[in-house]
């Protein structure tokens, strides 16, 4: 039990890797709050993660809904012990095809919204705090198509480095977390069909020197890591967990 008596939030923790990452931190003990769009998705991951989980509807590229995130948080714990800014996501478009609609909502959710997640909590968080930024395996590997979400999560990573800075007399802890390929809904939303699905796998997995996707519980661990005192001299790091495809 690494995080017994700890408190965390987990921002996009209805699916994927940010149920994952919720999922592993409950069972290390911590009391963990989610947040995600959709209440029926809400409502099954409070379920799956069991009577450690709370769930709070919200869209964290609205601020008013980060400030209700916080108030339903603050009437439950009196403290934060950590903060994982996972919400996110990217829409394929290649240069040249990129609408200005698309490139705030980007924007807006990965960075605007990692921003104000992390500084709304702020009075909420002790000192010696563990804050994990979920940024990508595009800050180092471009994928076609995806300039303005590797764009974004560079972003991220550059927050990393800042805040690190910024809160060090609070010795609060600010890294980031890189996930690869993950099999996860929405990489699976990329494909139209199952044929479809099986060949842009097979494509994705000839990059990965372990010749698989990775699991959301797998993501899940490497953030109890970062979260958990193991880690307690580790500050500022891009921690990749993409079986080694950023690295060749």
């Amino acid at each position: 039990m690494k995080l017994e008596n700890k408190a965390a939030v987990v921002t996009g923790g209805s699916a994927g890797i940010g149920l994952g990452i919720a999922t592993q931190l409950a069972l290390q003990g911590a009391r963990v709050f989610i947040t995600g769009r959709r209440q029926s998705e809400l409502d099954a991951a409070v379920n799956s993660i069991g009577p450690g989980a709370t769930g709070i509807r919200g869209d964290i590229s609205k601020l008013d809904e980060l400030d209700r995130l916080y108030e339903v948080v603050g009437a439950h714990t009196p403290h934060l012990d950590i903060v994982v800014a996972n919400a996110g996501g990217g829409e394929y478009a290649t240069m040249g095809g990129i609408s200005e609609e698309s490139f705030d909502r980007t924007f807006d959710t990965n960075v605007k919204g990692t921003l104000f997640t992390v500084q709304k909590a702020l009075p909420l968080l002790r000192d010696g705090s563990s804050i994990i930024l979920i940024s990508s395996t595009t800050t180092v590997r471009p994928l076609q198509g995806f300039s303005v979400y590797g764009a974004s999560k560079s972003a991220i990573r550059s927050f990393a480095r800042h805040w690190i800075v910024d809160l060090k007399d609070r010795k609060i802890r600010v890294n980031a977390l890189s996930p690869g390929p993950t099999n996860t809904p929405g990489i699976r939303g990329i494909a139209s069909s199952e044929a479809e699905w099986r060949q842009f796998q097979a494509y994705i997995t000839a990059q990965i020197p372990m010749g698989r996707l990775g699991s959301p519980d797998e993501i899940g661990r490497a953030a109890v890591f970062l979260a958990s005192d193991e880690s307690s001299f580790v500050n500022g790091i891009e921690l990749f967990v993409d079986g080694g495809m950023a690295q060749i």
